[in-house]
């Protein structure tokens, strides 16, 4: 389970590095990376959609900030 989450927080840093450096250059580096293929570059972003969904489900189920106050 701890390495899902990490492995899913990655995949969110990794899409917000690549999100940062299409904002600020309009490079699309995911695109680069994934050789104009539609296939990887829209299997990419659903992969991300679901790291995302579960960062959100384990934040809530695990509660993992509840001693912090």
């Amino acid at each position: 389970m701890k390495l899902t989450c990490y492995s899913c927080v990655a995949n969110l840093v990794i899409l917000a590095i690549f999100g940062g450096v299409w904002a600020f250059t309009g490079f699309d580096l995911l695109k680069f990376l994934s050789f104009g293929s539609d296939v990887v570059y829209k299997s990419f972003l659903a992969v991300c959609a679901v790291s995302a969904l579960f960062t959100v489900y384990a934040l809530i189920a695990f509660k993992p900030f509840k001693g912090l106050k």
